[in-house]
């Protein structure tokens, strides 16, 4: 697969050496309280202030073309009221947005009057964002809007770790994208096996892949349920990233790679059942971290367990009532084989046991429930470690990634009763996201974990159709978080009892 990622550089740039430096056009971020030079460049910017022209809300444009003392073509200057990662986040992309029906393809960013890295991070995600075209199944497939980036600012050398950084993340973004936006049978789980064997020629990387017969052997009886429907045979994905010490106790991520979910014999409606080969975003984001830590190379150990098949209504297909036994003993009722996620994920978070993990992290577009309770904004996430929790929200924040606490007091377990076998695979529609994680802690008592249900988040649906990339961001930043000594290293302390009934 040809990398779709543009070309991004990084130069120490004022205003008036970025208003000399060529492109098709030049972007000016201009915060509250900018301070133009006495440039020609800055005398047009003070002008437009003054007259009201232009306005540091975010989001303002001023757009101009062969503008005096400005190299590049087009000219296009927006405002960022304080400069925040969010606020310069929203104006470069609406500033990207208004320069795609130009023939734009290099571009100048000058974000000098700004201080903080991460205007610069956000600087880049939001242009890469805004100019991403997927082209993978079209015949005459249309151009990126966006081939080089030059981003300026006062001093690269210091903003150069985080620049660094960034162009990974954005990298691990489109990888995700791809995958999760190519149709179904464009991305079966043999596909993607050998997309994470590709990942793995990379430094430090490892992959092995299973097939039904090992995946039998292991005993994932729940995994192997979902499968038997399809022709597709299932896949079991493990990459390794090992750059930390020999022996140190990875990070897991475990990602739901169901490549297209009719919802089995309880069958989806017709309507937009198309969006569901998107259920295998949690599997495609998994994908994107292990494509950006091949580029960063940080001193951590991360594996990646991607659990794949599709769900599908054959005569060979699991039934409504079957009892199923998982690779921890447990038996399992399927009341509704349109909740196949859990069954999958159950299996793959059993086999994380063997890697004695510091922490595991599943990730998966789990719950329609979920999306009714926090939308497409932020991720719902679930964890009874108050550590491990406190850090996935803190990366969110600072990749700008937000996910959002969910409950798991022990009382909506209930529902999860049945008289037929040690749990059934639902609950019932009240607080259906938070059953649906009750039924994965189940399996996930060993080891601090985790769950993101980025059913809201992975991707858009409507004229915007396509995958998000989410949360690679989140996830890289909470990964190199414990590389650094940060909070994602101390995840190992269960929270007792009552806080995990507040979580």
């Amino acid at each position: 697969m040809k990398d779709p990622i543009m070309n991004f550089d990084l130069k120490s740039l004022d205003l008036a050496q970025a208003a000399s430096h060529k492109g098709d056009a030049l972007l000016v971020l201009v915060p509250e309280g900018f301070k133009p030079g006495q440039d020609e460049l800055g005398r047009l910017i003070a002008a437009a202030l003054k007259s009201g022209d232009l306005q540091t809300k975010t989001g303002k444009l001023l757009m101009g073309y062969l503008a005096s003392g400005v190299t590049s073509p087009r000219l296009v200057l927006a405002g960022c009221d304080e400069g925040t990662p969010r606020q310069v986040r929203q104006a470069v992309a609406a500033a990207v947005g208004a320069l795609r029906s130009s023939p734009c393809r290099k571009l100048v960013l000058c974000l000098s009057a700004l201080a903080h890295d991460d205007a610069v991070r956000m600087a880049v995600q939001a242009a890469a964002d805004a100019s991403y075209v997927y082209t993978t199944t079209k015949s005459k497939p249309e151009p990126r809007t966006l081939e080089q980036v030059t981003i300026g600012v006062a001093d690269a050398a210091l903003s150069r770790p985080g620049f660094e950084r960034a162009v990974a993340a954005v990298r691990g973004v489109e990888y995700a994208k791809e995958w999760a936006n190519r149709p179904g049978n464009h991305a079966t789980p043999t596909m993607l096996a050998d997309a994470a064997r590709r990942l793995a020629k990379a430094p430090h990387l490892q992959c092995t892949v299973m097939g039904p017969k090992q995946v039998a052997k292991l005993g994932m009886g729940a995994f192997l349920a979902v499968a038997q429907g399809s022709h597709e045979e299932l896949r079991f994905i493990e990459l390794r990233y090992n750059g930390g010490a020999k022996g140190e106790a990875p990070t897991v991520l475990i990602g739901k790679g169901i490549s297209f979910d009719s919802g089995g014999i309880s069958i989806k409606p017709a309507a937009e059942m198309d969006e569901m080969k998107f259920d295998m975003c949690g599997a495609a984001s998994v994908l994107g971290v292990f494509r950006a830590l091949a580029e960063l190379k940080p001193a951590i150990n991360v594996v990646g367990l991607i659990a794949s098949c599709e769900n599908l209504p054959d005569g060979k297909a699991v039934k409504p009532g079957d009892v199923v036994t998982s690779m921890n003993g447990q038996t399992i009722e399927i009341l509704n084989t349109d909740a196949e996620g859990r069954l999958v994920l159950c299996d793959a978070l059993t086999y994380a046991e063997r890697l004695k993990p510091k922490a595991v992290v599943d990730i998966a577009t789990l719950t329609g429930a979920c999306v009714i309770a926090l939308g497409g904004v932020r991720s719902g996430m679930f964890s009874s470690h108050d550590d491990l929790a406190a850090a996935l929200l803190a990366a969110g924040e600072s990749a700008q990634d937000l996910c959002w606490r969910m409950p798991l007091d022990d009382e909506y377990g209930e529902g999860l009763k049945t008289h037929f076998a040690d749990v059934a695979n639902v609950g019932g529609r009240p607080g259906g996201a938070i059953t649906a994680a009750k039924f994965l802690q189940r399996f996930a008592d060993k080891f601090p974990w985790a769950h993101l249900d980025i059913a809201g988040t992975a991707w858009k649906g409507g004229a915007a159709k396509g995958a998000t990339g989410r949360p690679v961001p989140l996830l890289l930043d909470f990964l190199l978080a414990g590389a650094g000594g940060g909070a994602a290293t101390s995840v190992a302390k269960k929270a007792p009892a009552r806080a995990r009934r507040k979580a």
